[in-house]
């Protein structure tokens, strides 16, 4: 009975010492994951245009707290956090006004960048206003910059974050398709200019990561997250043409922040 006393009462203490650890363990790890100094850079995917509640102080940059960086920054208390990213930004201007809060104490970076660059906003102000041969012909021109010329471009913004931000993690976001083909929409554009207009999604993607993975970033895919949510789908989690704030045409809507955006961060980071 003595022993099974002394047994019971060394189990009891070994218990709690393995709790004991083991939360202090915990407690170590949630610390650790809380030091994080995250900064936000890019263009108005990363700001959050098309997400509404926009930051008055943001200006025209349109930054948000619906964007997928503060969603996550929400999420994780990090220990500190910058937000810079800023609607209509091309590589040059992450370069020239967006990198200040890098150090090389920072540990995560996110962005998107490059569909300014190669005239997202002309493509499609094209493809809504012309004819398809028209539409179709900017798409291509489109892709022929992202072949020749954004690669450089690109090397050149990453460069610069790696320069400032030797140790950081850094995510490179993606963009989704725009249409579901074959979708519920009957009207506007044609399932040609829609396709091409996919194709040049995929395209920019598909270099925006090359690049990414030769500087040693992770790339971020939103395309599987955004599928079954495109524009002419059921829950469509992009704007159409919105004749009221016409800025906000194809770009997330705050469930697409949420729901495409920041699981795809979230997995990458």
């Amino acid at each position: 009975m003595k022993t099974s006393r002394s047994a019971a009462l060394v189990s009891s203490l070994l218990l709690g010492a393995a709790l004991t650890l083991t939360g202090a363990g915990t407690a170590q790890a949630d610390s650790s994951a809380a030091a994080v100094d995250y900064v936000a850079l890019g263009d108005s995917y990363s700001s959050g245009l098309g997400a509404g509640a926009y930051d008055a102080a943001s200006g025209s940059c349109k930054r948000t707290t619906r964007a997928y960086p503060a969603l996550w920054a929400a999420a994780n208390s990090p220990s500190s956090f910058a937000f810079t990213a800023c609607s209509g930004a091309r590589t040059g201007d992450v370069t020239a006004n967006q990198l200040g809060p890098l150090t090389s104490g920072t540990d995560l970076v996110s962005l998107t960048i490059g569909g300014n660059d190669a005239g997202f906003a002309d493509v499609m102000t094209t493809c809504v206003l012309q004819s398809e041969a028209t539409c179709v012909a900017r798409v291509n021109e489109a892709k022929r910059f992202v072949d020749t010329t954004l690669p450089g471009r690109l090397d050149s913004v990453y460069s610069a974050i790696r320069a400032k931000a030797p140790s950081a993690r850094v995510v490179v976001l993606g963009y989704p398709r725009f249409y579901k083909l074959g979708g519920s929409c009957v009207a506007g554009l044609t399932e040609n200019e829609r396709s091409a207009i996919n194709g040049a999604a995929d395209h920019l993607n598909t270099a925006t990561a090359k690049r990414a993975a030769d500087h040693g970033f992770t790339f971020g895919d939103v395309v599987p997250t955004f599928t079954g949510h495109e524009i002419c789908s059921g829950a469509p989690w992009l704007h159409s043409v919105n004749w009221v704030n016409v800025g906000e045409s194809y770009h997330p809507t705050a469930g697409g922040q949420s729901g495409g955006y920041l699981p795809a961060f979230r997995n990458a980071a």
